[in-house]
């Protein structure tokens, strides 16, 4: 919704400005339809060969989900601290072993079960399952874990952040394209001297209306998705980050209660809940 509102008062106040002051709208709806296949055209066909068909698909995948809300609220972190409590907990009471078939088979647990956003959520489920599996095993020290959780992360944040390099590429190109689309009106305002002089200007009127749109289309609708799909990364990261922070202060000896605190000191202020909140949600879902 705040995409839509966004470019809705974008180009509400650069179109509203040109027509306040005189512009006359019918030269770029006349040229509307021939500009933009040059450019959208060529910025289509460089974008598919700019990018491997996994990107393109991931950008294609990511694009739907902008015009969302983001799904990692303080709700959602309070259940999936409660989560990674309860295996905790349950882990410090019965042994590791008892958790072995959580792990193995999340998908019928009940512990899972129990918390439907976090558990259904096959990324943050694999994760989770991953590292308890070998805390279990005891075949790795805490240090180990630590870097091989770092290493997850940042392969997860660098194919995450795929379709926003791609779409910020493609910001950076399209005025370039802009270029080429005026370059042609010239051309072919060029090459038609001998008209009449409103002819020739609305002839290079035209041409000017690729550079405009191609500026526009960088800076007022590519750039900003660039941009948002960063920050909506930023986000996915920050929740593997809480339960790796979780999980190692669990390894390193804390109480389930102590570790959850380590996992949510790292959220963002915005979406971390109190610790009373926090404590008041995990008690009620015993």
């Amino acid at each position: 919704m705040f995409v839509l509102i966004g470019y809705g008062v974008a180009l509400g106040c650069i179109f509203g400005a040109y027509i306040i002051h005189g512009g006359n709208m019918s030269v770029i709806i006349h040229a509307l339809p021939t500009e933009l296949m040059a450019i959208l055209g060529g910025a289509l066909g460089a974008f598919v060969v700019n990018n491997q068909p996994k990107v393109l698909k991931a950008t294609m995948a990511a694009l739907p989900a902008l015009l969302k809300g983001s799904k990692y609220t303080k709700a959602r972190y309070m259940e999936l601290l409660a989560l990674l409590y309860d295996i905790l907990q349950k882990a410090r009471k019965e042994g590791l072993m008892s958790i072995e078939k959580d792990v193995e088979e999340p998908q019928s647990s009940a512990l899972f079960k129990k918390y439907a956003t976090v558990g259904s959520d096959h990324h943050v489920v694999e994760f989770v399952t991953d590292y308890l599996r070998m805390m279990v095993s005891g075949n790795l020290n805490a240090h180990e874990i630590e870097s091989l959780m770092d290493s997850e992360i940042d392969t997860h944040h660098h194919e995450a952040h795929a379709p926003a390099a791609a779409i910020a590429r493609l910001a950076g190109a399209l005025p370039a394209f802009g270029i080429v689309a005026a370059v042609l009106g010239v051309v072919n305002t060029m090459g038609s001297v001998g008209q009449p002089p409103a002819i020739l200007g609305g002839m290079i009127g035209s041409a000017l209306v690729g550079t405009f749109l191609g500026i526009l289309l960088a800076y007022a609708v590519a750039e900003p998705l660039a941009g948002l799909m960063e920050q909506k990364n930023d986000e996915g990261t920050k929740e593997l980050q809480c339960i790796k922070t979780t999980l190692l202060a669990s390894m390193q000896g804390y109480a389930p209660q102590v570790a959850v605190e380590f996992g949510r000191k790292v959220l963002y202020s915005t979406e971390r809940p109190t610790f009373a909140e926090l404590e008041g949600h995990v008690k009620g879902k015993k």
